[in-house]
């Protein structure tokens, strides 16, 4: 494994990842098997060099494999109120995506060309009008 480690952003949760890790993340729609990117790069460590974004880092780009799908365990929730005779249980579980962290590079992403020509297309319709 390297040294090099980032802060990703996704479902409205920050994870530390490095490559080969293994994370759960709130549910992608996403096939087993097929490759993810996480844009939302909040940190960016390689060796002795740290990169803090504000609020993102440009220019890096977190790759990853879908290992599978699944549901968190059940969180109960229990609702009382003494001498009213009042009750209530429920239950939630969560559903999951597994993903495994394959790379951390450094350097233009695919994703931020495909959003930097959409961009460019919506300003230039906005131009036209």
């Amino acid at each position: 494994m390297s040294d090099k480690l980032a802060v990703i952003k996704t479902g409205g949760k920050q994870y530390k990842v490095s490559e080969g890790d293994k994370i759960r993340v709130e549910k992608l729609s996403k096939e087993e098997g097929s490759v993810v990117s996480f844009p939302d790069v909040l940190l960016y460590v390689d060796g002795e060099n740290v990169d803090v974004g504000t609020p993102t880092v440009s220019g890096v780009s977190v790759e990853g494999k879908v290992l599978g799908e699944g549901k968190a365990d059940k969180v109960v929730v229990f609702k009382y109120k003494k001498r009213k005779r009042y009750s209530k249980k429920k239950g939630h579980r969560q559903q999951y995506t597994q993903v495994e962290i394959t790379t951390i590079r450094k350097g233009a992403s695919i994703a931020s060309k495909s959003s930097n020509t959409t961009s460019a297309q919506v300003k230039n319709k906005k131009n036209k009008k």
